[in-house]
């Protein structure tokens, strides 16, 4: 099983002054240490599970360029893109250019988007659950026809585009690897079948039977099951939970099935935790 860190909380004790510096160290000592990704949220205000909405918060893409420029092998992403905060032609280019800039790092995390609330306070567009869903399946058709360098005109429900030229195309082969978050079993899993490289889960007490709708879906539509990597958001909290808690935790998740855990470090800041990563954790999980 492989290590993912899900950078979520940008509230730090130095500010705003320092929060560039902070995030280039933390995201220096996670690829050091052997972290195989790093993905941070796609929002533009802060979730309310981590904290109020006036809470520090990056805009992804932008934030995730800079962790290009700090890290050396670690995949980079988002955990999830909203599919509405960006029109697909865009969105494909800004993977591909991440993709590009990092030497063939990037992936494509999309969801289609839950935070009404924030996209009503900046104007962000936010349609109903149905045509969100629409249209997350047109982008993901759209970013897979971009990402292959064909041009051939797209003419969807939601989207219009004329040519999907994309130069330079991803340095990825064959393609920047795309992750679907969710567990929406009649929509999102069935997309996941149909278009992703990865799912990625919660840890509920259904995640087995998630596992087990995808499993179907993939044999309704032609698709091997065992191509789709499983991953699974997962708690690397070390402030309440030793090494020897973790790695149970993480053998248990790779006994389902999961071949990736991805979560966040409480006080992500403190980059000296990242050195039990590095001895203890990380190969542990890499024996699973």
């Amino acid at each position: 099983m492989k290590i993912g860190l899900h950078i979520s909380n940008f509230t730090w004790p130095e500010g705003a002054p320092r929060l560039g510096a902070v995030l280039a160290e933390v995201a220096s000592a996670a690829d050091e240490a052997g972290f195989d990704r790093i993905s941070v949220m796609d929002h533009v205000w802060q979730i309310g599970v981590i904290g109020p909405p006036e809470h520090e918060m990056l805009e992804a893409y932008t934030a995730l360029g800079y962790l290009a420029a700090h890290t050396r092998t670690a995949k980079l992403f988002t955990m999830v893109t909203g599919v509405t905060y960006r029109d697909p032609g865009l969105l494909a280019k800004a993977v591909t250019t991440l993709d590009v800039l990092s030497g063939g790092r990037a992936m494509l995390g999309i969801g289609a988007a839950w935070n009404e609330e924030e996209s009503r306070g900046l104007g962000l567009f936010f349609p109903p659950t149905k045509e969100r869903f629409e249209r997350l399946e047109e982008t993901l058709q759209i970013c897979k026809q971009m990402f292959a360098g064909d041009e051939t005109p797209f003419h969807g429900k939601h989207y219009q585009l004329e040519r999907l030229l994309n130069s330079p195309l991803p340095l990825s082969k064959p393609a920047p690897r795309i992750l679907i978050g969710g567990g929406g079993e009649k929509k999102t899993l069935r997309l996941v079948a149909k278009y992703a490289d990865a799912c990625n889960l919660f840890p509920s007490p259904e995640v087995g039977h998630k596992l087990d709708v995808l499993k179907q879906h993939c044999e309704d539509v032609g698709r091997d099951y065992d191509e789709i990597e499983k991953t699974c958001m997962f708690p690397f909290d070390l402030t309440t939970r030793s090494p020897g808690e973790i790695i149970d935790g993480l053998r248990h998740l790779a006994s389902l099935g999961f071949q990736q855990a991805h979560g966040g470090l409480v006080n992500a800041y403190d980059t000296k935790q990242f050195e039990i990563f590095q001895k203890e954790i990380i190969p542990a999980a890499a024996a699973l």
